[in-house]
């Protein structure tokens, strides 16, 4: 599989620009913004404590700086996401929630450094792949050659393939694909999730089991019978054909194919 080849081949820069008016029609790509949540209570002035994980003031600011950065780049990745989304006529589920919120990224560099200690949190935060994250869906009968064309264009804009997690060939739980992308202009990370509405509908299912079982206090019985839940919900789910051989898309070549960069950077500053 070549989706290099896939995009140049089916792609020409006039319907480029289109799919990018029609996706900017759709109204204007502003900054999303998570839904204020009560202040976090802690001991340290500056700091950060929720649910057993704590951040000193030093790391909290840190952390801070992170997402404003991650807001920043995300004007200039929402528009290509979106235009790969019209192209490979893929549904954009829950655009709204595109920036993980300030509280879930401390919970999560929180845990990992509380899971490994000594762990800096800049170390924390070079792991993260989904500060801003978007989630791509298609039918079963559509969504191997969906893949295969939005893998293609976001590596042929400059996008470089960082991680891809295809768990559709196993046995137990999550299934779908996870891929991540570094941006060639601000170097942000950002995660893209392959889905079918059935495993769409499993992940959301299993959401609160799966937030239960990576709390730091939950005990290794909890656990287990967790995991088994999860099992049970995405056995159920149909897996597309050609889907478990799906893999990352091929790195791209030093010159990247055009795309209309006057467009994009409407959308940037919109």
């Amino acid at each position: 599989m070549n989706p290099h080849a896939t995009a140049r081949r089916t792609v020409t820069r006039a319907v480029l620009t289109a799919a990018l008016a029609t996706a900017l029609g759709m109204g204007a790509v502003h900054t999303a913004t998570a839904t204020p949540a009560a202040p976090a209570r802690t001991a340290d002035p500056g700091g950060w404590s929720q649910d057993g994980l704590h951040l000193n003031a030093a790391d909290n600011k840190k952390v801070d700086a992170f997402v404003d950065r991650a807001r920043q780049a995300e004007r200039s990745i929402s528009p290509q996401v979106r235009t790969a989304a019209l192209l490979s006529h893929a549904t954009v589920v829950g655009f709204a929630q595109r920036l993980k919120s300030p509280d879930s990224l401390k919970r999560k560099v929180a845990s990992r450094m509380q899971e490994t200690p000594g762990q800096s949190v800049e170390t924390s935060l070079a792991q993260l792949n989904d500060a801003v994250r978007y989630t791509l869906q298609w039918p079963s009968g559509q969504y191997t050659q969906g893949v295969t064309e939005v893998a293609g264009l976001l590596s042929s804009w400059g996008n470089d393939s960082t991680r891809w997690s295809n768990t559709w060939s196993r046995a137990k739980g999550y299934k779908a694909i996870n891929a991540a992308w570094r941006a060639p202009r601000s170097g942000q990370v950002f995660e893209v999730q392959f889905h079918t509405p059935q495993s769409k509908a499993a992940q959301l299912q299993t959401h609160k089991i799966y937030e239960e079982q990576r709390l730091p206090g939950t005990p290794p019985e909890r656990v287990r019978e967790l995991q088994a839940q999860q099992d049970a919900i995405f056995a159920a789910v149909p897996v597309p054909a050609g889907a478990e051989r799906l893999t990352a898309p091929v790195r791209r070549t030093p010159a990247p194919a055009p795309a209309p960069a006057s467009l994009f950077a409407r959308a940037a500053t919109a």
